[in-house]
């Protein structure tokens, strides 16, 4: 087997909009933009769920969430289903990990010879809480969601992506003394929430200069019932001190943006520094999005494109500059980063869906190849689902009306084209697709008996509530040395 090395970065909660390689017009990302301009960056890349822990849970196993039934952010990865780490070990590949990864325990054989500085979920079992669906109930006590301090300054995220980075640089350096032939995993939080962020950082977008998001509802925007639902239950909006405080969220998040492509920077240069850039492939990549305020609404948990996509670029050995419009998500990490190691994905496979980027990226392009996003956690009474196929873009809420969008006259989703008659047959053409990869109520039904049966094993609804962070995953002291 050839020795081959690949370094994959995950941050957290990153719109891939929010880039200066993405068009944007004013982040400054200037490491993963010269990172996209050495490889491919994947216009069109999706998460499998807009919410942490089944995002990576599928991300690790290459399964959609619904194959899986690790539904929310109280049923995290233990291992149990096989992942690429797995596969890498059975073939003698050194695999360790650095930061954030969200799946339960350290102790868990999760396919890492290593796991460094690791971040999982809390005690083991995650917001058992947001669990509670059909009704919900929200958490009334303990800090708001975003965070009890906005703006400039040091959380103990930054603390940890510090931390996360300098082993990182550390290890990739040590690597060159090595045998070749690694995966190696780095896991930052930023820009995930809280809201703060080092100063000189923050200082770069002046919050006088910052745009209003879209479709406010202080506008008149009306929000989609099953939206309002998950709204109403997080409330973030409304959280605010004042307006200042406000704006001080949009330039922390900006910030965060800057924060994380500095270290994915010291990332990406001691891999240039240990003579290790012509033998390694990099994959720069988030868990989900965050709405960022458009809409009313903060963090991520919807199916808009500003929560639903991910960023998604690879450079490596035999990777021209371009950027690939196929339509892609975390699940094709899977046989990736197999691939790009040297392992052949082939056998592993089964029912996996898919797809090698470096394949996807070297074949014509298939601007029709579907892609799904699903959301059965926190804030949701029932199921939500995204199709993407081509230039369409499908929700299909369990008990509610859906949302038909055209992305390519309408990228901003501004205009929901699924009340108008002369769509009705695009409309029926994508649910066709829908339920040719799952029946959604019956999926549904299958989250939330699961559900149940969770609740049940904690001791019942009033235990349950009380299990789990209100907020962002604590950072532990030993995470942060």
């Amino acid at each position: 087997m050839a020795k081959k090395n690949v370094v994959v970065i995950m941050s957290d909660e990153h719109d891939p909009r929010i880039m200066g390689c993405s068009g944007h017009p004013f982040i400054q990302t200037p490491n993963m933009d010269a990172l996209a301009r050495r490889g491919i960056r994947f216009s069109n890349a999706y998460t499998p769920s807009p919410i942490c822990v089944p995002a990576r849970a599928a991300f690790a196993t290459g399964l959609r969430v619904h194959q899986l039934r690790l539904w929310d952010n109280a049923m995290p990865y233990t291992g149990k289903q096989r992942g690429w780490g797995h596969v890498l070990q059975d073939h003698g590949v050194r695999v360790e990990s650095i930061g954030k990864l969200h799946y339960r325990s350290e102790e868990d054989p999760a396919g890492f010879d290593v796991e460094h500085l690791p971040m999982h979920v809390v005690n083991g079992h995650g917001m058992v809480w947001a669990s509670i669906r059909d009704p919900y109930r929200p958490r009334p006590d303990g800090p708001r969601m975003i965070g009890e301090r906005i703006g400039p300054g040091e959380s103990s995220y930054t603390q940890y992506d510090r931390a996360v980075t300098q082993r990182a640089v550390e290890w990739i350096r040590d690597a060159a003394d090595r045998e070749p032939g690694f995966v190696l995993y780095v896991g930052l939080v930023a820009p995930h929430f809280p809201f703060v962020v080092p100063e000189s950082f923050y200082r770069l977008y002046p919050t006088d200069r910052l745009p209003e998001p879209k479709l406010h509802p202080d506008t008149g925007y009306q929000l989609h019932p099953w939206v309002k639902e998950y709204c109403d239950f997080m409330g973030s909006e409304k959280q605010f001190a004042d307006n200042d405080e406000r704006l001080r969220a949009f330039a922390a998040y900006y910030g965060l943006c800057s924060w994380l492509d500095h270290n994915v920077g010291l990332i990406v240069e001691a891999i240039r520094n240990a003579g290790l850039e012509d033998s390694t492939h990099v994959i720069y990549t988030s868990d989900h999005g965050d709405n960022l305020g458009a809409r009313g609404i903060w963090g991520k948990s919807t199916l808009y494109e500003e929560s639903v996509k991910v960023p998604m670029i690879m450079s490596g050995p035999g990777l021209a500059s371009s950027v690939c419009d196929t339509p892609v998500d975390l699940l094709d990490l899977y046989p990736t980063i197999l691939q790009a190691a040297g392992v052949d994905p082939a056998p592993e496979m089964n029912d996996r869906p898919g797809r090698s980027l470096i394949d996807v990226a070297r074949a014509a392009p298939e601007p029709e190849r579907l892609v799904l996003s699903e959301y059965h956690a926190a804030g949701s009474n029932s199921a939500g689902f995204m199709l993407r196929k081509g230039r369409w873009k499908y929700h299909y809420y369990v008990g509610f009306r859906p949302e038909l969008f055209d992305l390519e006259n309408d990228p901003e989703e501004l205009h929901d084209l699924a009340g108008n008659p002369d769509y009705a047959s695009i409309l029926a053409s994508m649910q066709d697709s829908l339920r040719g990869i799952c029946d959604p109520e019956q999926v549904d039904r299958q989250a939330k008996a699961d559900q149940d049966a969770l609740i049940e094993h904690y001791g019942g609804p009033d235990i349950a509530h009380s299990l789990g962070s209100s907020t962002s995953t604590p950072v532990t002291a030993d995470t942060r040395s």
